[in-house]
């Protein structure tokens, strides 16, 4: 993962992305972990089947998932495939929207 470009984005700020329609959040979570519950807003393109050509590229595309770890890997997957412009991660990802207490879609 050497010279991959990652950029955090703290939850005030994916807040407010999702919000005013500027990110696109993309879980990265297998199918049955999405149902059981996700980020209202966010849409799931689980890592098994992630395709970066077919994200949208007319707004940031910020990756989340459970803790944050396998963000890391749709990053590196996007940018060997070409997307240099998906570099941004929820580090804190679900875990850390539960713990703030917000609300989940299921």
């Amino acid at each position: 993962m050497s010279g991959m470009r990652v950029e955090v984005m703290e939850l005030e700020d994916v807040k407010q992305g999702l919000a005013t329609g500027t990110i696109y959040l993309v879980d990265v979570r297998e199918p049955h972990e999405f149902s059981a519950g996700h980020i209202p807003g966010s849409i799931n393109m689980p890592l098994s089947a992630f395709d970066p050509s077919s994200l949208p590229n007319d707004r940031p595309v910020v990756l989340s998932c459970q803790s944050g770890r396998r963000t890391l890997l749709g990053l590196q997957q996007a940018q060997e495939a070409g997307r240099a412009d998906i570099h941004t991660h929820f580090q804190d990802s679900m875990n850390g929207w539960l713990q703030a207490g917000l609300p989940i879609e299921r």
